[in-house]
């Protein structure tokens, strides 16, 4: 995908997640690698509704930042997934209300944290980490996602937010979409005695899409 393409896509994916709610305010940041191994990513303080494709961060394939805005505070996060997954071509990062709602809730499994409630969960994301509690822009977040040698491609920040990486922005940006919709699922379902998948449905899935599961 050309680069000019690929900061169209970027914008356009952002601004559809802020008119649905899914982060406001200046909240949230993208990332996604160009045809050269750099990266675009959404700077620092910025709108996903008012993103401009020609003033996002631009770095080249040794990290350098050679144009454009400031970049996003939490570089630490997406260099980290970067480093340690050698699939990822974006990484997204939201602060959607009801994945931070079931983030505050006691008693869940950190190593599998989003119940598989459906099929799609999943698929696109295999597994979540539940991270702790960490500053916004703490470098310690990417160390906590390099501790985990690329195992999941999704992790949720308690009290802050999902962060997912894909294969390419469109991919990423659909993951953490299914995210939100899951936890929005367990939040509505809670307490009310809904059947999550089983062991074996679950196992099925990952057999039948080569999902990561471990």
């Amino acid at each position: 995908m050309s680069e000019v393409k690929l900061r169209e896509m970027i914008c356009d994916l952002a601004r559809s997640m802020y008119e649905r709610g899914l982060t406001g305010g200046s909240s949230g940041n993208i990332s996604a690698r160009t045809e050269d191994g750099g990266l675009l990513v959404t700077p620092t303080g910025s709108s996903f509704g008012r993103l401009d494709p020609g003033r996002l961060s631009r770095f080249d394939a040794k990290g350098n930042h050679v144009a454009g805005d400031k970049p996003t505070k939490e570089m630490p996060l997406h260099s980290a997934f970067y480093e340690t997954r050698g699939t990822a071509g974006a990484v997204v990062h939201l602060h959607s209300c009801h994945a931070v709602a079931l983030s505050l809730l006691d008693g869940q499994d950190a190593d599998n944290w989003l119940p598989p409630l459906t099929p799609y969960a999943v698929m696109k994301l295999g597994k979540v980490q539940l991270l702790p509690v960490f500053l916004p822009g703490d470098p310690a977040m990417g160390d906590a996602v390099r501790g985990l040698a690329g195992k999941r491609s999704a992790v949720m920040l308690a009290h802050h937010g999902p962060v997912v990486a894909g294969r390419d922005v469109e991919a990423a940006c659909y993951a953490i979409e299914e995210l939100e919709d899951t936890a929005r699922l367990a939040l509505l379902t809670r307490g009310m005695g809904a059947r999550a998948l089983s062991d074996a449905q679950v196992a099925a899935v990952v057999e039948r899409f080569g999902v990561e599961w471990d």
